[in-house]
């Protein structure tokens, strides 16, 4: 004889199993994306200097970019200084907190190299420049070195953040940078992305 399960204890069991709603906004934006490979050749003349010898930009004052973000980020009491070296900082990436610049790095959310890759590498001087530099978008981010170090040039394909709850705003943010600035995506891209956006 066939058990029959209650019908609260069914709709249970596909909500489990159903995917979660994915951001319709993202994947509005990630569809956009153009998709091509990754050129081994573009990639061999890469340079970081092509972006950004320091954090200096020209012909600003007071607070470079590095400094700008971590005043930004800061969750202790401010007092508005460049170049404090004490503050508390939260990691999303691992979410470790932090209490000494000299423990964190400001990361390119899109990194220069993937960029250059996906579009830069025909980019003017300037625009490369901007794109190091941009405060605007949820391109410049204070997280961890060690965490930093860890993600390296890669993109969601390869490399995605330990903690799995920050996938979703790190994805947004990986695609609201490469459409601002009209970057193309891999096929493996796209789907980690895609997947990272179910976490929404």
């Amino acid at each position: 004889m066939t058990a029959l399960w209650p019908r609260a204890a069914l709709v249970s069991v596909f909500l489990v199993l159903l995917p979660a709603p994915a951001d319709a906004s993202a994947l509005s934006a990630l569809a956009q994306l153009q998709v091509r490979p990754a050129s081994a050749r573009i990639l061999a003349r890469y340079d970081r200097a092509k972006f950004m010898t320091t954090w200096r930009r020209p012909g600003t004052g007071g607070c470079d970019t590095r400094q700008t973000v971590l005043m930004r980020d800061d969750r202790s009491p401010a007092d508005g200084r460049c170049g404090d070296a004490d503050g508390r900082w939260y990691s999303p990436y691992d979410g470790r907190t932090l209490k000494d610049t000299g423990q964190i790095d400001v990361d390119h959310v899109v990194p220069l190299a993937n960029a250059w890759i996906s579009g830069a590498w025909r980019w003017s001087p300037a625009r490369r420049h901007a794109f190091a530099h941009d405060l605007t978008r949820p391109e410049l981010i204070a997280v961890s070195e060690s965490a930093n170090l860890a993600k390296g040039g890669h993109s969601p394909a390869n490399w995605r953040p330990p903690v799995r709850s920050y996938w979703c705003a790190y994805a947004r943010d990986w695609i609201t940078v490469k459409r601002h600035y009209r970057l193309s995506v891999t096929r493996r891209e796209k789907s980690a992305l895609q997947n990272m956006l179910t976490f929404c």
